[in-house]
């Protein structure tokens, strides 16, 4: 009803500018409809200047907030997660240039529903030579040929396209539509805008609670805040439940500490298996490890976790981690990651979380040295390039008598029979890859910290060998 509504009004507003576009009866059926909506919806901003956050794109003097003001707004997409006010600026585009409002969910929607939004844009600018402001929510869900769909009435100017994804749009959205909108980045609101939002909601007699006259404890108000993760929908939904749980003392109606909890208790930290909000967490942790911070790494290992992680996933990652990050500089670490995975499969979470808690910082303050992670890649890499190079004779086996008899093993030094079980000057190399002046190291150059200090003085060690024995 409320939607119906909202399109009567506003195409009464678009036949006559002039006059008094409402009768009373509508009027009053738009406020009780108002009323009766979710304490979310009702407390939609309706300017710019009441708008919370995304100061970084909305601040005084920003492009986006230049170009709304203006009237004159361009195609775009907002990228971000739920509760930031995606929806919400849409709204205000629309009415910062007086256009039409139109709204479809790619969720619910198809060919059929983009078809007749864009005819629907296309009559309405006919009639009354209106712009229209087409929204798209959760625009990633499309396919390709669905977002396709909108190239042409976006570049035609039938609408102005505003999409919403909580997805990567450089993963989720064609390149076609991407180069015709601009991206913006909308974040979560920190706990400065939820409090402000919160006491907006308590004093605010027409749209939020005001009327209720609600008391709630500044450290209830920061519980609140904290569980809504910054999610400003998040936090709206939260506060209605409480109201309709107060408690009536001595003629006030008071938010006791008893109902914040239950009413938050179950609540999680923002967190999507497969999605940024997961590659970005596992990424810090993973940067946490490589920097030797513990407590990064146990920070961003614990909100994984208490969001529903697998923490065996996190196990995987820090054994990657050991060989990539830590290799040779302390072997040690690789084996302690084994060990934490194990021990969670055998303990079960509560003992397991702990060892993987345990290998976490082990392997932050452990030495750190990528250099076998760059041997390998840059031995992959010659052996991509350099073609199929032959096997040197001297190192190829010879178990019958015709390889013996074309030289196969001939002149191979067996390692074991030579001083120090090193045969110096035998080279394991194709000929065009191996430098014949001093031996230097191809691939593998040791760090100087941790075990690979000692590993780099071996390698220079026998290398002295192989340059004393070339030079015999």
């Amino acid at each position: 009803m409320w939607m119906l509504l909202v399109l009567y009004v506003h195409n009464k507003f678009s036949e006559n500018k002039q006059g008094d576009l409402l009768n009373s009866d509508v009027q009053s059926s738009l406020h009780e409809a108002k009323l009766n909506s979710p304490l979310a919806d009702r407390m939609r901003p309706d300017s710019l200047d009441t708008y919370l956050g995304q100061s970084h794109i909305l601040g005084e003097g920003k492009p986006l907030r230049v170009a709304l003001e203006s009237g004159n707004p361009h195609s775009m997409i907002f990228w971000g997660p739920p509760g930031v006010g995606k929806t919400t600026l849409a709204r205000l585009i629309a009415h910062y240039a007086d256009a039409q409002f139109l709204s479809i969910s790619a969720v619910l929607s198809g060919v059929k529903e983009i078809r007749q939004a864009i005819e629907q844009a296309r009559q309405h600018f006919q009639a009354y030579q209106q712009k229209t402001v087409l929204f798209v929510d959760e625009v990633h869900r499309f396919n390709k040929s669905q977002q396709d769909a909108f190239l042409p009435y976006i570049e035609d100017g039938t609408f102005v396209f505003v999409g919403a994804t909580t997805e990567n749009p450089s993963f989720e959205l064609n390149n076609a539509l991407l180069s015709r909108a601009r991206v913006y980045l909308l974040k979560v609101f920190n706990q400065d805008e939820l409090l402000q939002l919160l006491e907006l909601v308590l004093h605010d007699k027409q749209r939020g609670l005001g009327e209720l006259a609600l008391c709630i404890s500044d450290e209830d108000k920061l519980h609140l805040t904290n569980a809504a993760d910054g999610d400003a929908r998040k936090l709206l939904n939260l506060v209605e439940i409480a109201s309709d749980l107060t408690e009536q003392i001595d003629d006030k109606s008071i938010i006791s500490s008893d109902i914040i909890t239950q009413i938050v208790s179950g609540t999680t930290q923002r967190f999507d298996k497969g999605g940024d909000i997961f590659y970005d967490q596992i990424s810090a942790f993973h940067k946490s490890v490589r920097g030797s911070s513990p407590d990064g790494a146990l920070y961003w290992m614990s909100r994984m976790i208490d969001a529903g992680c697998d923490p065996l996933y996190i196990a995987r990652r820090l054994l990657a981690i050991a060989s990539e990050d830590i290799g040779n500089a302390d072997p040690r670490a690789m084996q302690i990651a084994l060990n934490a995975w194990d021990a969670f499969e055998r303990l079960g979470p509560q003992e397991g979380n702990r060892a993987i808690a345990q290998a976490a910082v082990y392997c932050a303050l452990a030495a750190k040295s990528n250099a076998v992670y760059l041997a390998f890649n840059a031995a992959m890499a010659c052996a991509k390039d350099a073609g199929s190079l032959e096997v040197p004779i001297h190192l190829r086996n010879a178990p019958t008598k015709l390889m013996k008899s074309l030289g196969y093993g001939d002149e191979y030094r067996y390692s074991h029979n030579e001083p120090e079980a090193f045969s110096a000057g035998q080279s394991y190399l194709p000929p065009e890859l191996n430098d014949d002046l001093n031996f230097t190291p191809l691939f593998y150059s040791p760090q100087s910290r941790g075990l690979e200090i000692k590993l780099k003085e071996k390698l220079e060690y026998l290398q002295s060998l192989n340059i004393n024995a070339k030079n015999k």
